[in-house]
């Protein structure tokens, strides 16, 4: 079995120190690396995304790749995680890893979730299975992964679902299949993209100034994401600013600020008169990577619902 591992957001160490760092790593698969990026990952932007995007594609395609592996900062990694799911065509498996604990730090969580990685990369059941993260001895899925604590090793989990399996110390177990659309299955592609839709995240609160909104659309935003109150709600001046902004074009996304839950179309925000799309379960950060994947396609508010619902 051949892995390609391609640390992106490290932001200190060289791919073969990694490989190096962890034991007995090479037992379980001949593994080759390259270093695409080395940034801190709060700073992940849209260009990045595209250029590993393209390289993965490329990778995938090698016969001589059976699986890759991504050491990402656990900052964006379940961003990165869901749009590369999104664009990559392919079965085989791609595990994104990283570390709650610095290297220098006692009882460093990095190596072990390297290796972890790896076993669930070359394990029977990985391919078919889209991107998943593996942290804390669990699998989850990228698209339902949330990071839920600032420090905590325990902070990856997929608080809709429930995980995709468990590794530990190597021997791998997983559960349900993904039911959404992803990898082979997905219109979505990087092919001939230089840049990405703007798409800015609006947080909604008490006493909301709606001046955002305004100044989002001015600056050039062709989508917006409103993370709401509960079910994803706002201020009566809010929602009107917004319903101004689908007619002029603007598409917008209701969330929801909380940590797990489903956004309900058309649930106190009659969604079909004002021209919004409901996230359903995807949350802020998640909505605006699929919402700019989706303006690359179409501007057809009723189209891109279905986009949420299927993807």
């Amino acid at each position: 079995m051949h892995a390609e591992c391609c640390p992106v957001a490290s932001g200190s160490f060289d791919i073969k120190d990694l490989i190096a760092a962890v034991p007995n790593l090479d037992k379980l698969a001949v593994i080759s690396g390259e270093q695409v990026v080395n940034i801190g990952s709060q700073d992940m932007n849209d260009a990045v995304w595209l250029k590993l995007a393209s390289r993965l594609g490329e990778v995938v395609k090698s016969p001589g790749t059976d699986a890759v592996i991504i050491t990402h900062g656990t900052d964006t990694v379940e961003e990165t995680g869901y749009f590369l799911d999104l664009v990559t065509k392919t079965e085989k498996p791609i595990v994104m890893v990283g570390s709650m604990r610095p290297a220098t730090a006692i009882s460093a969580d990095g190596p072990s979730n390297l290796y972890n990685g790896v076993a669930v990369a070359v394990s029977p059941g990985a391919r078919g299975r889209g991107v998943v993260t593996v942290l804390n001895d669990q699998i989850d899925y990228a698209r339902n992964v949330v990071k839920t604590n600032t420090t905590d090793v325990e902070t990856f989990r997929s608080v809709n679902r429930g995980p995709a399996g468990v590794s530990n110390t190597g021997v791998v177990t997983w559960f349900a299949p993904l039911e959404k659309k992803h990898g082979t299955s997905s219109e979505f592609s990087v092919d001939g993209l230089t840049s990405l839709p703007r798409v800015d995240i609006i947080y909604a609160h008490a006493g909301m100034n709606p001046d955002l909104i305004d100044a989002a659309v001015k600056l050039g935003a062709k989508g917006l994401v409103i993370a709401g109150v509960g079910d994803g709600n706002m201020t009566d001046a809010a929602l009107a600013r917004v319903t101004a902004a689908a007619k002029a074009g603007v598409v917008v996304v209701r969330s929801t600020r909380l940590a797990s839950g489903i956004v309900y179309r058309n649930n106190e925000v009659d969604d079909d008169k004002l021209g919004l799309v409901a996230s359903a379960e995807l949350n802020p950060a998640k909505s605006r990577v699929l919402l700019m994947l989706a303006l690359t396609r179409t501007r057809d508010v009723a189209r891109i619902q279905t986009m949420f619902n299927e993807y």
